[in-house]
């Protein structure tokens, strides 16, 4: 029994001993050496990161997001970092801003997008699902020919797409449907019959074509009646549509126009822009107000540079100065 205690008593000491050796041998190592990881990236060893969860959550965040001022929906990254843990002396720099640059530069981003589809085939992109359900509805409800045909793709890509605006999208995908009356006044002139009273209530709202001075206004000229505003302006000033519409004349007038463009609105209304130099667009055009349709002239009955603009309302000539804003 006293060897038992004797033996035991000695075991204890020992290993106190190693216990504090090992302690003691700790402490020096913890005095001149730190832990640390080595990073190794597509088998090369390339640096030291004192703080592997940072270091791999700012990678991770890069992956999820792209660099910051990109609009990048992803990043991939082929190969995986990997971390072994290890001792260095201390002193010796870490470098975790240069593995993240070495990691993140082999990256490929994704650019999410929206693709505007008519018959299955992309026409227009755009960078977010509310721009692709504008243009679709916009055109749906302006009874867009193409509006049964249309349909929106989420896509993906190594490269940034060419976007473009809602309104340019809406204009480049409408297609016309020829209604009866848009039909009927198909490359038709008619003469305007007296308004009776110059206003008349219209719902539609219009701009004024052009910037430039009245040099005459509607109502009784010369014996008879001016059916329209006259603006004086230099040859090749640009004319604006007033309204949307539909162009269902652009040509030449033998009847005192000249180079004249006429829009249709719907519901009987019609406007005229006569003595034009240019025409910028053709029969069936769909136009938005500031689309430039002709270029001001002095052609046809006219004694001088300008434009001569009516609007009508079942071929009765009405006032413009009531209803341009």
């Amino acid at each position: 029994m006293k060897r038992l205690l004797i033996g035991l008593r000695t075991s204890i000491k020992l290993a106190a001993l190693f216990a504090i050796s090992s302690i003691v041998i700790i402490a020096i190592i913890f005095a001149v050496y730190k832990p640390i990881y080595s990073v190794t990236f597509k088998g090369e060893m390339i640096g030291y990161s004192e703080n592997k969860a940072a270091l791999q959550s700012k990678i991770n965040k890069f992956k999820e997001e792209g660099s910051e001022g990109d609009d990048a929906a992803f990043v991939q990254i082929a190969d995986i970092p990997e971390y072994k843990i290890c001792f260095l002396k201390k002193g010796i720099e870490t470098n975790d801003e240069e593995i993240y640059d070495i990691i993140t530069k082999t990256g490929v981003s994704y650019y999410k997008f929206f693709a505007i589809l008519v018959d299955g085939e992309e026409k227009k992109f755009v960078q977010t699902a509310e721009q692709a359900e504008q243009i679709v509805k916009q055109l749906v409800d302006k009874d867009s020919k193409n509006a049964n045909q249309l349909s929106i793709v989420e896509k993906y890509a190594t490269e940034k797409q060419e976007y473009t605006s809602v309104e340019v999208a809406v204009k480049d995908l409408y297609e016309n449907k020829i209604t009866p009356e848009i039909a009927k006044n198909m490359g038709r002139v008619t003469r305007a019959g007296n308004g009776g009273t110059a206003y008349k209530s219209i719902p539609i709202k219009f701009i004024k074509p052009i910037r430039a001075t009245i040099t005459s206004r509607f109502g009784s000229r010369w014996g008879s009646t001016h059916k329209g505003l006259d603006y004086g302006a230099p040859t090749g000033t640009a004319i604006k549509a007033a309204a949307e519409g539909t162009v269902t004349f652009s040509g030449w007038n033998s009847g005192g126009y000249g180079y004249l463009v006429i829009i249709s609105h719907g519901n009987g209304v019609q406007t005229y822009y006569g003595h034009c130099s240019v025409l910028t667009c053709k029969v069936g055009d769909y136009v938005t107000p500031d689309d430039v349709i002709a270029k001001v002239g002095n052609t046809g009955d006219s004694q001088g540079s300008h434009l001569h603009f009516e609007i009508r309302v079942n071929d009765v000539a009405y006032n413009p100065e009531y209803y341009l804003k």
